[in-house]
């Protein structure tokens, strides 16, 4: 899973855990925005994931979330919603292990077109690039997607619509 120091090389931190805002970002036909990312040194070594990344300063989360994604997509023409899900999760990544505390706030936009030129020299060597997916291309994938119940939180939400508060969902280690 990417992440990514900050331009002024701090990130928030709280109780040990890095704060970080992801965006799931759907589109007028309910797909959803993932980055494909890969440890910098091992293109083999991927995974898809949403946009987002860690707050800075004294940014709020949901701050975070808009610059996150103004800088890994290039889209900044959105309707930001609720936050769905918290998930904290571990793993190697970069020659480190990541401790996050995860926000997942709901957005929708218009804008399909993706531009990443935001991103950290850690980024540039790690994310090959977006795409947007349907939720019967992501209940269909082999591919390691993170969170990884993303296909099913995806139908529930598509479904449903959003919980009336944030879902605590399972901490994953990898």
């Amino acid at each position: 899973m990417a992440a990514e120091t900050t331009r002024a090389g701090q990130d928030s931190y709280e109780g040990g855990l890095r704060k970080v805002a992801r965006v799931v970002l759907l589109d007028p036909e309910d797909r959803i925005l993932l980055l494909h990312g890969h440890e910098p040194d091992d293109r083999a070594d991927d995974w898809w994931f949403t946009p987002g990344g860690g707050v800075e300063g004294d940014e709020t989360r949901e701050e975070a979330a808009r610059r996150e994604l103004a800088e890994e997509t290039g889209i900044t023409d959105v309707e930001l919603g609720p936050v769905l899900w918290r998930r904290r999760c571990s793993f190697p990544f970069a020659g480190r292990r990541w401790d996050q505390d995860e926000w997942y706030y709901l957005a929708r936009t218009t804008q399909t077109t993706t531009r990443a030129a935001g991103l950290t020299e850690l980024e540039r060597r790690s994310v090959a690039g977006a795409r947007w997916w349907t939720c019967e291309e992501l209940t269909r994938a082999r591919e390691t997607v993170y969170p990884t119940r993303l296909a099913g939180l995806l139908r529930t939400l598509l479904d449903e619509g959003p919980p009336a508060g944030p879902v605590t969902l399972d901490t994953e280690i990898v």
